[in-house]
């Protein structure tokens, strides 16, 4: 028994796999970068972070979920747009390279400064489209307009077209906080004011470059600060329009549990490793082979105690 414990331990050194069948996900995790998430209220171990900071824990918890021969991609949301850093690849084979993105998110990556959340819906739309697989898509975002929806700026979904499973995730807290306004250096300016999420007077929206122009300055005032808060009303709206599921992000578990219901891309062989089962038998065999022994020892002593 201890030679063939030593054997199976020998063999589960260099991490043997089988095959096995799974449902394979191919997922584009899609992070709102925008300024918004930068609001805190969120809490994470005790600590109250940001927005952005609470969907980083939950995008590495995913991931780190994610059984092996599942792909994986990120993308950021930002103004009107939603650009993929990379087409998903395997989560196994590049899971330090995938969690070290993840990290490195951070809200100066934004390209725009404007949160147009029903535009950047229909570019995901036209980004999963050019995906080499059929690919599910978790966009975690706070649900906030800015500047607010009217009439103008509404963007027409209902000949909408969506490219597999997605689910909406809202990130926010219900209580109102403020929004951080950072420069380029991160340094702390103010907090964005009422007027910043409404359009300015006079400007005619007829085109692209100046829809949803507003203003751009702080609040001067603790009582001009905009309180910003999860619109999750808004995202259920707008998850049943475009045909999503929706889930609130404050558990992880119900995140993950919602992740799970998305329909996979496919159904196929994956590899799973088994070093861990041939060590657990190597294990059970080396005390397996000194277990007569002792129950001999512990027999004998007791039918000693006895003729005595």
């Amino acid at each position: 028994m201890p030679a063939l414990a030593l054997l199976l331990l020998l063999i589960a050194a260099f991490k043997p796999s089988i095959p096995v069948p799974r449902n394979i996900y191919s997922t584009m995790l899609v992070i709102d970068i925008s300024q918004s998430m930068n609001t805190k209220g969120m809490v994470w171990r005790g600590e109250d972070i940001s927005r952005l900071e609470y969907t980083k824990h939950l995008a590495h918890q995913l991931v780190a979920s994610m059984p092996c021969g599942s792909r994986v991609s990120l993308a950021f949301f930002s103004g009107l747009s939603v650009a993929a850093l990379y087409t998903p690849i395997e989560v196994c084979e590049n899971y330090a390279a995938i969690q070290d993105t993840i990290a490195r998110t951070e809200w100066r990556q934004a390209w725009s400064g404007n949160t147009r959340l029903r535009e950047g819906v229909d570019s995901l739309g036209r980004l999963l489209r050019t995906m080499p697989e059929p690919t599910q898509a978790i966009f975690f975002t706070d649900g906030e307009e800015a500047p607010r929806l009217h009439a103008f700026n509404t963007r027409e979904l209902s000949n909408f077209q969506k490219v597999g499973d997605w689910l909406l995730v809202g990130i926010g807290s219900k209580q109102p906080h403020p929004i951080p306004k950072y420069d380029e250096n991160n340094k702390l300016l103010g907090y964005w004011s009422a007027e910043n999420f409404v359009l300015q007077p006079g400007v005619a929206q007829i085109s692209q470059q100046n829809l949803g122009t507003r203003d751009k300055g702080t609040a001067t005032t603790e009582n001009d600060r905009y309180q910003s808060t999860l619109d999750e009303e808004y995202l259920l709206e707008l998850s049943d329009e475009i045909g999503a599921a929706y889930v609130n992000g404050d558990r992880f578990e119900d995140v993950k549990a919602a992740m799970h219901k998305l329909k996979p891309s496919r159904r196929d062989f994956a590899p799973m490793h088994i070093d861990w089962l041939l060590a657990l038998v190597a294990g059970g065999l080396v005390l397996a082979s000194y277990t007569p022994q002792r129950l001999r020892k512990l027999l004998q002593r007791v039918l000693h105690r006895k003729a005595a």
